[in-house]
């Protein structure tokens, strides 16, 4: 099966532009990147795709023990660049993607010349000094909420995950995108995101790297974000005055004018 099909890959905006690869996070598809892809289209070439298990992508390629681990998502994104036969590609992942973008770039890395990191984490259980947010028990009752009443895990998170209470469209559209998603598929998926530990791997991106993310953020607070900065040498850390987890879906202008800025700079 080709990636195209497999991941529902759309390539669009400006077919001579710097390329810009979006990759969403757990809970959404490529449809949660249409304000900023409208805001990049006219001077960028903009490539969007579906996780598998996610959005419109193929659900004959979804397996269960293949998508647990990171690993199968990292290589459908390899997989689609080299089918798209793109180089110098600026990867921008959001959320768990980030951390597919960091293994990404090392294990090609003659396809990417940037990493983009939109509240990024790396571990969302805390470990000792490492402070991610979560205790492994509320980690494990997010997951059996998850298990046991799928749309209303949905609902009950809208307001944490995008924290827009003037916005309530907004938070339909996250909750839009994660109902298009199969509840088997994303409870392997959640699992992946909430139990994955990618600190070690920090230390392995060479590339130069923006990380973003928000003042006010639940699922990634910006301790996280400065440890991220802090564990990939050479990096840049931007922290938006904004709520919630997806500043893409409620400060686009903001994280597109980053993106946009951090792919032109030198």
């Amino acid at each position: 099966m080709s990636a195209r099909i497999r991941n529902n890959v759309r390539v669009v905006g400006a077919a001579d532009g710097p390329v810009v690869m979006l990759a969403h996070g757990f809970g959404c598809d490529q449809t949660l990147w249409r304000s900023v892809t409208d805001l990049l289209a006219p001077n960028f070439s903009i490539v969007l795709f579906d996780h598998v298990g996610s959005g419109a992508s193929d659900p004959s390629a979804w397996d269960a023990d293949k998508y647990a681990p990171l690993d199968a998502y990292v290589d459908d994104i390899v997989d689609i660049v080299r089918e798209l036969d793109l180089r110098d590609v600026t990867f921008v992942g959001h959320s768990v993607a980030s951390m597919m973008g960091v293994l990404a770039v090392q294990a090609a890395p003659e396809l990417f010349s940037k990493l983009f990191l939109l509240t990024p984490s790396p571990r969302y259980i805390d470990d000792g000094d490492y402070r991610g947010g979560f205790s492994r028990e509320d980690i494990d009752e997010l997951l059996e909420s998850l298990d046991s009443n799928y749309l209303g895990w949905s609902a009950s998170m809208a307001p944490i995950v995008v924290n827009a209470p003037d916005r309530p469209d907004l938070e339909n559209l996250w909750t839009a995108s994660y109902c298009r998603t199969d509840p088997e598929c994303a409870r392997v998926f959640a699992r992946t995101t909430f139990l994955s530990d990618n600190r070690a791997d920090l230390a392995g991106v060479a590339l130069p790297t923006m990380i973003v993310d928000c003042a006010r953020d639940s699922l990634a607070p910006p301790q996280v974000g400065r440890y991220v900065h802090e564990h990939i040498t050479g990096s840049t850390l931007r922290t938006l005055d904004a709520s919630g987890h997806c500043p893409h879906v409620t400060q686009p202008e903001q994280t597109a004018e980053a993106i946009a800025t951090f792919v032109r700079s030198s």
